[in-house]
């Protein structure tokens, strides 16, 4: 009994080492096939064929692997830097009109409600106009008297009674009385005062009764259907904008409400101190959410010069250094990079690459430098 358990844990360490020979000595297939080995082995399972895939893939005949470590590279891009202005401007209605007395005098009708919107030419204020009234009265007299005046002075003339200079005294105060009427009828027009621009009004202090001093601010009509704001750009990037190019705003109490806008206007110098260009940009309003002088902060894209661009995941870090791996000529090999900008799809660098060369997006975990590398189909490529 003990000789038949002696023979049988033989043959198992004979068949295990057989079966590892088959698996890991590439010559070992020769000798299990010319003892007649290898078929009962393949039978039990202890090795595959070498013309069938490893068990358990189902897709038929196995595929060599390739020489080198497999990873996904793709030929760098080139994508243009983007240089983005961020300013803080001042907005102001597209109109804004300060609306101030010329005339002293009580108010006897108040037209307007602070934050109402105003129509030009609505009346704002009344200011008692009974004084202004009699004046145009006086002189629609006068001028009348004068004209009936010339005439007699012209009859006379005519008839050899009057002089020239009659006449002419008699022209030149008809002309006078005309001027005293239009004077006249312009002050009992700013007794009542109207809106000069549709807008909106600011607030109202004033009441009917109160007596309004000549150069007193009644309110503010600000027309704020789309706002004005004024930012200023560095002089070196003062050839790369104009007039019309499109800007991004957002008030700095809400950074989410993205505002779009146009450049409207530069000025005509560069500020000496600052170094700096004033520009104007007009921006929309909807929903009426913004206020005259509220702060946005606004933006500019402009177009920058051509640069390498990498995917993110080609991107890696050593000692405080980034890089990137490339296939070149075949090989891994490692090539420091400088990040200028990251964007959400690429990352743009600028790195010492050679024509040829392929950046790994996949794969670069199993790399070493000048091990040989098998470049494989993917989605990047």
């Amino acid at each position: 009994m003990v000789l038949w358990k002696q023979i049988i844990v033989s043959l198992c360490l004979v068949i295990a080492v057989a079966a590892a020979a088959a698996l890991w000595l590439p010559g070992a297939r020769p000798l299990l096939r010319a003892a007649g080995l290898e078929r009962p082995m393949q039978v039990i399972g202890l090795i595959r064929d070498e013309g069938e895939a490893p068990a358990g893939d189902g897709r038929g005949p196995a595929v060599r692997t390739p020489k080198g470590v497999p990873v996904i590279a793709v030929p760098p891009g080139r994508v243009a830097m983007d240089t983005r202005i961020e300013a803080i401007g001042t907005t102001r209605g597209i109109r804004s009109v300060t609306v101030a007395a010329e005339r002293t005098g009580r108010i006897t009708a108040l037209g307007i409600r602070s934050g109402q919107r105003v129509e030009a030419g609505q009346l704002l204020v009344q200011i008692d106009d009974a004084a202004a009234r009699i004046a145009v009265e006086r002189a629609r007299v006068s001028l009348d008297y004068a004209r009936n005046e010339l005439g007699r002075m012209r009859r006379l003339e005519e008839s050899g009674s009057g002089t020239v200079q009659q006449r002419l005294d008699a022209e030149l105060a008809l002309r006078n009385a005309e001027l005293a009427l239009t004077e006249s009828e312009r002050v009992l027009a700013q007794h009542r005062i109207e809106a000069p621009v549709a807008g909106w009004v600011g607030i109202v202090t004033l009441e009917p009764g109160d007596l309004l001093a000549s150069g007193v601010e009644i309110t503010t009509i600000e027309d704020r259907s789309r706002l004005l704001v004024d930012f200023r750009v560095p002089e070196r990037l003062v050839a790369q904008i104009a007039q019309g190019d499109a800007v991004h705003a957002a008030p700095l109490a809400d950074p989410a409400q993205l505002i779009a806008g146009r450049i409207t206007a530069l000025d005509n110098r560069v500020e000496a101190a600052s170094r700096t260009l004033r520009v104007q940009a007009e921006v929309e309003n909807p929903g009426d959410r913004l206020r005259a002088g509220m702060a946005l902060r606004v933006g500019l894209n402009l177009p920058g010069e051509m640069r390498t661009a990498v995917d993110p995941m080609a991107v890696q870090w050593g000692t405080g250094s980034a890089y990137v791996w490339v296939v070149r000529d075949g090989k891994a090999a490692t090539v420091s990079v400088q990040i200028l900008q990251r964007n959400s799809d690429v990352v743009l660098v600028d790195a010492a690459l050679e024509p040829g060369d392929l950046v790994v997006v996949e794969g670069v975990v199993s790399l070493r430098t000048g091990s040989e590398v098998s470049v494989q189909p993917g989605p990047s490529t």
